[in-house]
Formats: C-alpha cells, sequence, structure tokens
C-alpha cells in the first residue's frame, strides 16, 4: 500500500516510472493522492472540485493500457486542472494522452473584491502551504498550492503576465513558461501560455516532451555567461528579495553553472504595452515592445541567461498587494515571448519564500530546463532534487 507519506515525496516522473516498470498501479497512486487530499486541502483550500469517480475510472482505463504493454510517458501521473481551463484545454488533452489521470479542479481568483484573494473556492480563499497567512500568488494559485502540499505532483497552469511563476515563487515550487508560442495561447493576445507548476524540473520537462510531443533530455550544459537585475530598470525591488535571489544565482555560478556577465539589464517599464495588447488596442504598444526587444537583443548578444528575483517583494496577505506590483518582473517575457522559470531561492530574513526567474533565448526552452536542472541537483536518470543543491539554501 502507498502511504500519503510516501506518495507526497513522488515526483511525477517517479511514480510514471513505477507504473510503466509495475511496482505501483495507476489505482494505487490514484487512491493515495486522493488521500493525501483528504489530509491535507480542509486547510489549503487548493481544490475548488475533487473528481474521485472520474480518477477512478481513469486509473482503470491507464492500468488497462499498461497491461496491454502500452507505456505512456506519464502514465499514472495524478494531475491538478486550472479551473479556469478545465479538461478540455489542449494541455489537459495532451496530458491525459501522455497517461495523466485529473483528479480534480485548482482554484483560481474570484472576481470578487478585485481579485484580491488568489485562490477563491466556496470554503474559503486558498491557503499558501507555507503559510497561511500569505497569498499562494496567483492565478495559477490553486495548481501551486497543490504542488507544493504534495497533493499532485504535477498541475497545470496558464501564464499571461506571471501567473505560473508568481504562485511558484510564493509556494517554494517550480513554474515554467516556455516560449510564447510553442503551446496555443490562452487568448487573442498570444500573452497567456499554459505551463506547468512542479516540484522538480524532470517534471516540467516531461510536461514539455507531453504538450509538445518532443522528447527534450535534460542534457547538463556547459557553463553559460548570465546577466543579473533585480529591477529591470524600473521595478521598486525590495532589498531583502533581491539579496535572496541572488544569493541563490551566486550558488548556481559559484557550483561552476553560469558566470556573470557584467551586462546592464535595463527596460522600459513594461506596463502601458501589457494593458494595451490585452485590450486589443495599440497605444504605446509598439514603440515600447520595439525599444524592449532591442535592449533584450542587445543583453543576448552578450548573456545566455537574464537573472531576476521572480517577484519585487515577497508573498502579500490575502487582504491584497496593496500597491505593490507582483507582476513588474515578469510579464515583460510575457510580451517578449522569452522562456522563463521560477525556481525556489530561499526565504529571505523573515522567513518569506523567493524565487528566482531564469530567462533564456527564443526556443531555448530545453537547454533553460537542462541548466535549471543541475541548478536543482538534478541529473539524468536521478529525477529527485538532491539534498544541497545549487539553488536551494544550505
Amino acid at each position: 500500500m502507498l502511504t500519503t507519506s510516501a506518495y507526497a515525496a513522488l515526483s511525477a516522473t517517479d511514480a510514471a516510472a513505477a507504473v510503466r516498470s509495475g511496482d505501483l498501479s495507476t489505482r494505487e497512486v490514484v487512491d493515495a493522492a486522493l488521500a493525501r487530499i483528504a489530509e491535507r486541502d480542509g486547510s489549503v483550500r487548493a481544490f475548488t472540485a475533487i473528481w474521485p469517480d472520474r480518477a477512478r475510472e481513469r486509473a482503470a482505463e491507464v492500468d488497462a493500457l499498461i497491461a496491454r504493454g502500452a507505456r505512456p510517458a506519464l502514465a499514472g501521473v495524478p494531475i491538478g486542472v486550472k479551473a479556469s481551463e478545465g479538461l478540455g484545454s489542449f494541455q489537459s488533452e495532451r496530458l491525459l494522452a501522455a497517461g495523466c489521470v485529473p483528479v480534480g479542479a485548482t482554484s483560481v481568483p474570484g472576481r470578487k473584491g478585485g481579485w484580491q484573494t488568489y485562490g477563491s473556492t466556496d470554503r474559503g480563499p486558498t491557503a499558501n502551504p507555507l503559510g497561511p497567512r500569505w497569498s499562494p500568488g496567483g492565478s495559477s494559485a490553486g495548481s501551486a498550492a497543490a504542488v507544493a502540499a504534495g497533493m499532485v505532483p504535477l498541475a497545470t497552469g496558464s501564464d499571461g503576465a506571471g501567473s505560473v511563476r508568481i504562485p511558484a515563487a510564493w509556494c517554494g515550487v517550480l513554474g515554467f513558461k516556455p516560449t510564447n508560442g510553442l503551446l496555443p495561447a490562452r487568448d487573442r493576445a498570444g500573452l497567456n501560455t499554459p505551463g506547468p507548476l512542479v516540484r522538480c524540473v524532470a517534471d516540467a520537462a516531461a510536461y514539455l516532451a507531453a504538450v509538445t510531443g518532443v522528447p527534450r533530455p535534460l542534457v547538463p550544459p556547459a557553463a553559460r555567461t548570465v546577466a543579473w537585475s533585480a529591477t529591470l530598470g524600473f521595478a521598486d525591488t525590495a532589498p531583502a528579495v533581491a539579496d535572496t535571489a541572488r544569493a541563490a544565482l551566486e550558488r548556481v555560478v559559484d557550483a561552476g553553472l553560469l558566470r556573470f556577465e557584467d551586462t546592464a539589464v535595463e527596460l522600459l517599464d513594461p506596463a502601458p504595452a501589457w494593458e494595451a495588447l490585452r485590450a486589443g488596442r495599440d497605444g504605446p504598444a509598439p514603440s515600447l515592445i520595439a525599444e524592449n526587444d532591442a535592449r533584450l537583443r542587445r543583453v543576448f548578444r552578450h548573456a545566455d541567461i537574464i537573472a531576476t528575483p521572480t517577484t519585487p517583494h515577497p508573498p502579500h496577505g490575502h487582504a491584497g498587494p496593496g500597491r505593490h506590483m507582483s507582476v513588474a518582473l515578469t510579464w515583460g517575457f510575457n510580451i517578449s515571448g522569452h522562456p522563463a522559470i521560477s525556481l525556489p531561492a530561499g526565504t529571505t530574513p523573515r522567513g518569506e519564500p523567493v524565487g528566482l526567474q531564469l530567462v533564456a533565448r527564443h526556443h531555448e526552452d530545453g537547454p533553460l530546463l537542462a541548466l535549471a536542472a543541475t541548478a536543482a541537483g538534478e541529473s539524468p536518470g536521478d529525477y529527485r532534487p538532491r539534498r544541497g543543491a545549487a539553488v536551494t539554501p544550505h
């Protein structure tokens, strides 16, 4: 019998390997997932709906496939599905085809109160598993919280301004935004791309292979150059957040995976352009976008990676962010389309979780994931983060 604590320690790739080999059945994994949700979701409130009957029916289908000799890449992996997307979204359909088992819908912001409570359920707001007084971030709030609490190893999100990366940073998990256009956008402006919330980079790579149909092995990369910016030239970043993210980056550099490139990363505030694009009008968008694109091209001529804190401030409470702009360091890359990942960077002296954002050139999703995996202490064939990994505080 798979205990809930043993289940919570499994990555998606661990679970799928065990199901494919016959060490575990999909039904065992799904029953453990449902039991873990029963244990934890009363206080976390990551799910707006649980689908036990549907999940067990799907588990029987996957086990029948395994019995017939099929070996789906993500066989038997329980997933949370972002409630605003449902099972009919592109990524949900591709993940089901890869053998995943949806166990429930994860919370998104409610419209009441100006979207202030990130993760709204009929049982109350979604709590951050790292500290219930904190928001889990949005809009993929429940997905990040469900993964952080060990209820599922993988959950779907969508990122139009940072909505995968921000909750990943605040819940201490990983959030990946692929290159815009690699997957079908969730909005007419092309800003909102699907992406996963996971606990290890190998699971993000497995997700990307499943939804694109293109395997991307995590080959350890050669040392690359990185340009650091705490503000991107305009954000009001809290010193404690900047220091924590910078320290995480320095651990990666000290491990020999990156070397600093003294290249300034100074962009124009993308807020007017993002708002114009989202509203379907030009306004200042074309000239602002063109200028920022030119500046990013100059940076990427000298550096392979841009690194920033994921958010300019630590998690806010459930009353909302006030004047803080949580998206200040993320939404520019929704406009530019570059792939970006948020890795756990540790905590501020006050114990607040911080994310480290790594951004790569267009269509360098595979190399970015490979770098992130090595930085997190993962290697091919060993998909569980090792203690003492470069990004994890010692």
